[in-house]
């Protein structure tokens, strides 16, 4: 596909990156020369020096013939122009970056006024991702599929769990009283493996399981990992993040304090966060946050704008026993320090935004065998869950799995018929409307036939 990137900024560089390593033809748009010096050493990508509102640039660009136009630069408005002026010139689909929580309500009526057929908030989506994280305390991660139906969550294997040193096939012979869920990725050191029958899971491991909510919930608490729900949350940082989050917080019941170091941005967010206690104050000091009872909170979230900042202060409240700490960080080579040294919840807010417009873009390159639904990576990208809507054309349609040729680096996880969750073994088929979560390590599928073949 022909794929206009305005903007290449961290997000717009990330997006570009991951974009060409799927195949797309991709051309980058921005303003600054040093900018586009800086990204012509690392992309594979055509570059145009301009404005994304300008006609005369976005015909240099070839907009007329263009797929996808995605707007990512820090201008809202600038996003929304662009795309507006894009489609104008004849782009087929455009998506922008909308940011700020003034556009929020009026959303729905600014796409179809100015032509935006998808929006991004990444701050939005990151805050939705958290809150959902909070879930379950002990998990690295959660994520939805079939429209909230399933989970997926991982959590790192101890001594004593019961699934350590059984192999997989003997696992429920041997716990009679664990729900069954699916084993569907285990991340060993720098290796990720899509578990076999003989596999054993060994203590250290991450291990991602997926099932429905209700078995999945039943099989932590079967695990002594069902610790109680959180109650009471501190956020380090009131930016946009921070302020959608202690929103979403507050509407869950939970309490919420948010230390704030511009004294001007902490009294506004005093007006429109009524329901939290807002703490002006620098939140890496770490008297304030004795203070404020840090050691008490059932999790703590650093949010500040420099990683660093959010590194040492989800460290210092691992060290004083906060049972859930989720840090936010946009740098990919801090993940694997993060991990080795007991912080196994990070968040990126450019890598929640580029996993939902990849998703976007996959769907629109879909052959329309079973397009794609829901998509997450897993190990920095290296492996992908994916949720498919397998449709009736499917030449694999009504064919048990047992006679379907799977790929070896694939896993069929979870079938959804009908509002009924089943996981699948060989006599089981997939029919058409089917939502199949399935887990690859091959990026850049956007077909179930990629995976499953007659």
């Amino acid at each position: 596909m022909r794929i206009l990137v305005i903007g290449s900024g961290k997000m717009g560089t990330s997006l570009a990156q991951s974009l060409i390593a799927e195949g797309h033809d991709v051309t980058v748009i921005d303003r600054s020369d040093t900018v586009i010096q800086r990204s012509q050493d690392a992309l594979d990508a055509m570059f145009i020096h301009g404005s994304g509102v300008s006609v005369d640039t976005l015909r240099e660009a070839d907009v007329q013939h263009a797929d996808i136009v995605i707007a990512a630069t820090m201008g809202d408005e600038i996003n929304m122009l662009s795309c507006l002026t894009a489609k104008r010139l004849g782009a087929q689909y455009t998506i922008a970056r909308i940011r700020d929580p003034e556009y929020l309500s009026t959303l729905p009526f600014l796409q179809k006024e100015l032509s935006i057929d998808y929006a991004i908030n990444p701050e939005r989506a990151t805050a939705r991702e958290i809150s959902r994280m909070l879930r379950f305390p002990f998990a690295g991660m959660v994520e939805t599929f079939a429209r909230g139906q399933v989970e997926m969550a991982d959590f790192r294997a101890a001594e004593g769990d019961g699934v350590v040193g059984v192999p997989l096939r003997d696992m429920y012979r041997k716990n009679k009283h664990l729900p069954q869920v699916l084993f569907c990725a285990v991340e060993r050191g720098d290796d990720l493996i899509i578990p076999k029958g003989d596999f054993v899971i060994q203590a250290g491991d991450r291990v991602h399981v997926v099932s429905d909510v209700k078995t999945i919930t039943q099989f932590f608490e079967a695990l002594n990992k069902g610790s109680s729900a959180i109650k009471t949350v501190m956020i380090m940082g009131g930016g946009r993040i921070g302020y959608y989050l202690a929103n979403m917080l507050l509407g869950m019941k939970i309490k919420v304090s948010l230390i704030e170091l511009n004294p001007e941005k902490a009294r506004r967010l005093s007006e429109s966060l009524p329901g939290a206690t807002i703490i002006q104050g620098d939140g890496t000091d770490q008297d304030l946050l004795e203070s404020e009872g840090l050691p008490d909170v059932h999790a703590f979230v650093p949010l500040s704008g420099r990683d660093e900042e959010n590194l040492m202060a989800g460290f210092y409240a691992v060290q004083r026993g906060v049972k859930k700490v989720i840090v936010k960080s946009n740098r990919d080579n801090y993940s694997a320090i993060m991990h080795n040294m007991g912080l196994d919840s990070i968040i990126s807010p450019k890598t929640v935004a580029c996993n939902t417009i990849l998703r976007t873009v996959r769907t629109r390159a879909s052959r329309a065998t079973a397009t794609v639904e829901r998509m997450y990576r897993l190990m920095d990208g290296r492996a992908e869950a994916l949720e498919f809507i397998a449709q009736a054309n499917a030449p694999y349609i009504h064919v048990p799995l047992k006679n379907l040729n799977v790929s070896g680096d694939a896993l069929i996880a979870v079938i959804v018929r009908e509002g009924q969750v089943q996981v699948p073994f060989g006599n089981d088929t997939i029919e058409a409307g089917d939502h199949v979560v399935a887990i690859s390590r091959r990026p850049g599928i956007s077909d179930l036939g990629q995976i499953v073949r007659k």
